[in-house]
């Protein structure tokens, strides 16, 4: 019996041994994976990055876009260049293809939450002069404790920016800020929706439309002279005091705005300049939702008014100078034309002898939409806007002297359209826009005008009248 005992435990100690070997060769328990968790405080599509308290959310859209009689993509009218000229060598259509992705960060912290936002756009473009293939940078900026800093929506702007209810990046008639613009601002709110902000925005990029000395001669068609503004020196100063409830959002936002030239003459430092200016911009905005009308329908209004800071009234995106030709002459002319150019200022500056200061321009705008939804797949939007561009008395006389005859440089400009969208699933949706855009100049008679190679136009009598342009867009949006 002891043998057997001896036996039993012998087999035992025999067993444990080599499982204990086995067990000394398996490789070490790996640590738990760290899963990806939902980040919900800042909305859907927030996530924690691993091992930090921060959250992320990924997101973007691709978009292809056709149109139709346009001056460039996104449904710009048929207003300069060649399209304008409405010749064999305008572009019929214009595609591009685009990829946006942004990068949304958030943490909070002890003096509130810490953002940073990053948005990227990747485009092909044909059919506007040349294929080409480009890289923007829309908003990158940080915001703590109130404090935005870097490029994100002007503090000037509303949240539709030139967007109250159209697919087209050229609805003038107010401010257009959607691709950013640098700042540094500080934003106070008040609860209830009351918010008043201020900033110190760039106005090198998108807030300068022209300034022209009119004694050297232009190169444009019916030119005002050399654009001469000098180098930026102090910011553009915005404030802003919004009210944004469940009923929609009322806006008052108002920038300062330094018009300085460059010298009399530009080649010469010692020529002497005008001194440095002051303009303004201020705006008014409404939007209206919950109307009796449907579901999700809203009004989007804003008007503004600027005096030497046109750029505020005529966006960020759209020409300083418009022309459209027309084969509606009178006998004796060649074709009808109608140009127009937008200005903060003009000046004089003679050789050898003190120029004139900067005679300011002023402009305003009305601009809005109607978006009505017909169902949860359809919806459309009716827009316009209406644009004025005066110059005072002095600055039409400096003008007629460049031109050599007597000329009138204000202009109008009225736009009206309609967009309807089809989302047969969620965030695919299909749309199809026109539009009308009609350049009302202020002269009348007839200009015999120097022959202009770029577009084709000879040497000829051309008749001033006014003249319209009807362009259409199609577009396929995927947004993620």
């Amino acid at each position: 019996m002891n043998s057997v005992k001896r036996l039993a435990l012998g087999s035992a100690a025999a067993l444990f041994a080599v499982g204990s070997a086995q067990a000394a060769d398996l490789p070490l328990k790996a640590k738990a994976v760290e899963y990806v968790k939902i980040c919900s405080i800042y909305g859907a599509g927030f996530y924690y990055i691993p091992g930090t308290d921060t959250c992320i959310k990924l997101g973007g859209y691709l978009r292809a876009d056709a149109t139709m009689n346009g001056a460039s993509a996104y449904n710009a009218p048929a207003w300069n260049g060649a399209s304008g000229a409405k010749n064999r060598n305008a572009n019929g259509y214009i595609f591009r293809s685009r990829q946006d992705l942004n990068i949304d960060t958030r943490t909070a912290t002890e003096y509130g939450v810490v953002r940073t936002y990053f948005d990227a756009t990747f485009n092909w473009t044909t059919g506007d002069g040349v294929a080409a293939g480009t890289l923007g940078v829309y908003y990158a900026f940080i915001q703590f404790a109130g404090f935005t800093f870097g490029k994100a929506v002007s503090q000037f702007d509303t949240p539709w920016t030139g967007y109250p209810g159209n697919n087209t990046s050229f609805l003038i008639g107010g401010y257009d800020d959607v691709t950013g613009i640098n700042q540094i601002a500080y934003t106070a709110e008040f609860g209830n929706g009351v918010s008043a902000s201020i900033s110190l925005e760039d106005q090198s990029s998108y807030l300068q439309s022209a300034l022209y000395n009119t004694r050297i001669a232009s190169t444009v068609t019916g030119g005002f002279g050399a654009n001469s503004y000098a180098g930026t020196q102090i910011p553009d100063i915005v404030g802003k005091i919004r009210v944004d409830q469940a009923w929609g959002l009322f806006q008052v936002s108002a920038a300062a705005h330094q018009v300085r030239a460059s010298y009399y003459d530009t080649a010469l430092e010692t020529s002497g300049h005008p001194s440095d200016t002051w303009g303004y911009a201020v705006q008014g905005a409404i939007s209206l939702k919950n109307l009796p009308t449907g579901p999700g329908d809203s009004i989007n209004l804003t008007a503004t008014y600027s005096n030497g800071a046109t750029r505020y009234v005529i966006g960020g995106v759209s020409p300083n100078s418009f022309a459209i030709y027309g084969n509606n002459s009178a006998p004796g002319s060649y074709q009808s034309i109608a140009f127009a150019h937008a200005a903060d200022g003009v000046f004089w500056g003679p050789n050898n002898v003190v120029g004139t200061g900067i005679e300011k321009t002023t402009a305003w705008g009305v601009r809005g939409a109607f978006n009505h939804n017909w169902s949860p797949f359809w919806s459309t939007s009716l827009f316009g806007s209406y644009t004025s561009i005066d110059y005072n008395g002095t600055a039409t006389a400096l003008i007629a002297a460049s031109w050599g005859a007597p000329f009138n440089p204000d202009f109008r400009i009225a736009q009206i359209g309609t967009v309807t969208r089809w989302t047969p699933v969620k965030n695919l949706t299909f749309s199809g826009e026109v539009m009308y855009t009609y350049l009302d100049q202020a002269n009348a008679g007839f200009q015999a005008i120097t022959a202009i190679p770029a577009l084709a136009k000879p040497a000829a009598t051309y008749e001033f009248k006014d003249q319209g342009v009807w362009s259409g867009n199609l577009r396929v949006q995927r947004t993620f």
